[in-house]
């Protein structure tokens, strides 16, 4: 008999045979598993430690985790800050551990200090825990160093800011919610326009945020910072709940869980909010919200969701009013000079994410979403400035379909002895706004000019690839992110018909440094180029050479756990910024504001002084600066200079919890050269439960609780009332809530 053998047949045989005794030899000292909650729920972020020899890693989104070098009889410990810690010794290198978690009372001795994980988000979710949100004006403020104010009659987005920015509704700042963008691009008033009222504050997962312009996963408006928002893919327990408070306030929620089983979980939320606000003139605010998720896991581990949400809102409000007219006696502090203003606003979405696992180093996140909205806005700011006779009033509205979709890959390999993570994604958006305008009304009723009045189609494709490499303590963060857009507006006030287009790429790298100096002690430098794109009418009138400006920043910081139960973080931080010009949506305008600079510090302390009780501060300042204008011209108008939030909270105390929350911010400039003052203020918030029953629950809750008298928004505004021949600049302002009680009960099941 014949034998035939080649070469390449021995060759393949000998890599096989080697592949598979290499494989084996490492399977003998890997060990892999998955971990998950009491509910059968994957858990992220789980520390795991092999305690004799220090190694540890952290579980992954589907609760899978791996760990190398792990001999037999070594003991793994898993530890995840609001859940008991749990061991178990390895007696079998092959077994893939199911490992399950119970819940416990949150304890900051489970906080790990690690480059594997974002301690800060860790931080801001043990915040969301002891301090849950029970409103969608506070979901913001979760996220230390950010301040808003509302100043239209709890309809319109909250006005933020943010290290140094009067960021207008989020021009500086990208918002997502399960991956959706929050923020509305060539927006009729403003860029960048957020408006976060469709999320019901329960609903939320986590939240995790990133100050400056440093992760290439992150494009448009994240120049001072960004801050996604995760869903609930299930209930904890069903919930009903009614709030009565001042000034006719009635919050009324339910969340019921439809379907709960190893696979597939489904849910639905609905709020109802009506509110008339302190104010001589009604505010007659009136929110529905609509939520449902269903949520669909694999016999391989691919996780599929699928969400629906639709809100609807209308309003009356009191104004923004000028401080001469309260001075002189004309109104009081909740009075208006224009109580017409108001508007209505509605938001129907659509989210599909698909995560899947292409093997145990490749994975593949996509995101689908479809929105579509409509905003009708009546303001007065300048009163009887322009028209003397029928008064200033503007109409702003659009209706928009907004739809895109995102992904991601990650690959993890080696590269020698060091491990190394790639990424890569691209995405793509298209926002078309119909009737998008801007005109001069007469008591919401009659239509006096129409000043802007147009269609735009916008489109934003990205680009990003980024590599992590670990070098034993060192990790380093390369990144790169290319936007394209292309900006189409067709004018319905020209003579003519006339298609306008322009096009438009900018190119952000990012380059970031994290060093583990100890297990308690992290330091880094990270480093970014931004930016956030422009109005469509400003991209068409001013060309294509400074319509996507960027943005230049750094931080260094750290992050030290300075015992078990006390963490600390500070940042020195540098941004500049290049010229742009920006689009006032209140006048149909377009101001250059010129190159920028801002530097400061953001310094943060958590600190749990028993099982029960925490304390939290966030200290953070900036200063904010014109380049190109003379020495004592060069304020940045309304940048905030110094900030504070924190407060002691109480969690899980004999059926108690409780919190005393505070907030700070100092008197800034309101004009270029601070001859006018927008004026600090301290406020705080008190709330307490008690659950009567294991599902009954009793609460209170105090806004402004020493009834201080503080300004929510203002502005150095140029105004003539009524009776005045001559027109006058000074502070205009909406007024902070007084002190204000509300009552609830929650009954869960």
């Amino acid at each position: 008999m014949k034998i035939i053998f080649s070469y390449s047949a021995f060759a393949k045989a000998v890599l096989f045979i080697a592949f598979f005794f290499s494989t084996q030899f490492i399977a003998a000292h890997t060990i892999t598993g998955f971990i998950k909650d009491i509910n059968g729920q994957p858990l992220k972020d789980v520390y795991v430690l092999n305690v004799k020899s220090g190694t540890h890693t952290h579980s992954n989104a589907k609760g899978f985790f791996t760990i190398d070098n792990v001999e037999q009889e070594e003991e793994l410990r898993f530890s995840h800050i609001g859940y008991e810690a749990s061991s178990i010794v390895v007696t079998n290198h092959k077994d893939i551990l199911q490992i399950t978690l119970s819940p416990s009372s949150l304890n900051l001795d489970a906080i790990t200090i690690s480059n594997d994980v974002e301690t800060l988000n860790v931080l801001a979710n043990v915040d969301l825990q002891i301090n849950p949100v029970t409103s969608s004006q506070e979901i913001l403020r979760t996220v230390p160093g950010l301040f808003i104010g509302q100043h239209a009659g709890g309809g319109k987005a909250e006005q933020i800011f943010l290290r140094g920015f009067d960021i207008d509704h989020g021009t500086d700042i990208a918002i997502n919610v399960d991956g959706m963008p929050v923020n509305m691009v060539s927006h009729a008033h403003g860029q960048g326009y957020a408006d976060l009222h469709f999320l019901i504050p329960e609903t939320i997962n986590n939240i995790s945020y990133g100050v400056g312009n440093y992760d290439e996963s992150v494009g448009n408006f994240a120049t001072a910072g960004h801050v996604d928002f995760k869903t609930k893919s299930y209930l904890d327990e069903s919930k009903i709940s009614v709030e009565i408070g001042d000034f006719n306030h009635q919050r009324y929620l339910g969340l019921v869980q439809l379907v709960d089983n190893a696979h597939t979980t489904a849910y639905v939320a609905t709020e109802y909010l009506t509110f008339d606000g302190p104010y001589d003139s009604p505010q007659n605010f009136d929110r529905i919200n609509l939520f449902g998720k269903l949520h669909h896991t694999t016999d391989s581990g691919n996780r599929l969701s699928l969400s629906l949400s639709h809100f609807d809102s209308e309003w009356d409000a009191s104004g923004q009013i000028p401080q001469r007219a309260v001075d002189s006696g004309l109104i009081d502090r909740f009075g208006s000079i224009d109580d017409t203003e108001g508007g209505s606003t509605s938001r129907t979405n659509v989210v599909l994410n698909y995560d899947m696992d292409i093997s145990d180093k490749e994975q593949l996140e996509t995101t689908m979403f479809y929105s579509h909205y409509d905003f009708l806005l009546y303001s007065n700011f300048t009163f009887f400035l322009e028209d003397p006779i029928n008064g200033d009033q503007i109409q702003q509205q659009e209706s928009r379909d907004l739809a895109g979709f995102k992904t991601k890959y990650s690959y993890e390999t080696q590269l020698g002895a060091n491990d190394l993570s790639l990424i890569a994604g691209f995405g793509l958006r298209n926002d078309r706004t119909d009737a998008s305008g801007l005109s001069r009304t007469l008591n919401r009723r009659t239509t006096l000019e129409n000043i802007q009045l147009g269609d735009i189609n916008e489109t934003n494709s990205s680009l990003f690839v980024g590599a992590e490499l670990s070098v034993n303590k060192l990790l380093i963060d390369a990144g790169l992110r290319l936007e394209r857009f292309k900006f189409v507006y067709k004018d319905a006030l020209t003579e003519t018909f006339d298609t306008q287009s322009q096009t438009a790429t900018a190119l952000l790298p990012k380059l970031n440094f994290n060093y583990e100096v100890s297990d308690n002690v992290k330091v880094y430098l990270h480093n970014g180029v931004g930016m956030h794109s422009n109005d469509t009418r400003v991209v068409l009138e001013n060309g294509a050479d400074d319509i996507l400006p960027k943005s230049y920043g750094s931080d260094l910081g750290t992050v030290w756990k300075a015992s078990d139960n006390l963490v600390v973080n500070g940042a020195l931080w540098y941004l500049f910024l290049e010229q742009e010009f920006v689009y006032v949506g209140d006048a149909g305008i377009v101001e250059p504001s010129g190159e920028t600079e801002r530097y400061g510090f953001d310094l943060g302390v958590k600190y749990q002084l028993t099982d029960f009780l925490f304390l939290d501060t966030n200290l953070n300042y900036a200063h904010a600066r014109a380049i190109n204008e003379p020495d004592g011209a060069d304020y940045i108008p309304l940048a905030p200079e110094f900030t504070s939030t924190g407060g002691i909270s109480l969690k899980d105390y004999k059926r108690f919890n409780a919190g005393l929350r505070y907030r700070y911010i100092g008197d800034r400039a309101a004009n270029e050269d601070n001859s006018i003052v927008a004026e600090g203020y301290f406020v705080a918030d008190f709330n307490v439960n008690y659950d009567l029953t294991d599902n009954l629950r009793l609460g209170m809750a105090v806004q402004n609780l020493f009834d201080v008298e503080w300004n929510e928004t203002q502005f150095a505004t140029e105004s003539r009332l009524a009776s005045e021949a001559q027109s006058v600049e000074e502070i205009h302002f909406t007024p902070g809530t007084p002190f204000f009680l509300r009552g609830s009960i929650q009954y869960r099941f």
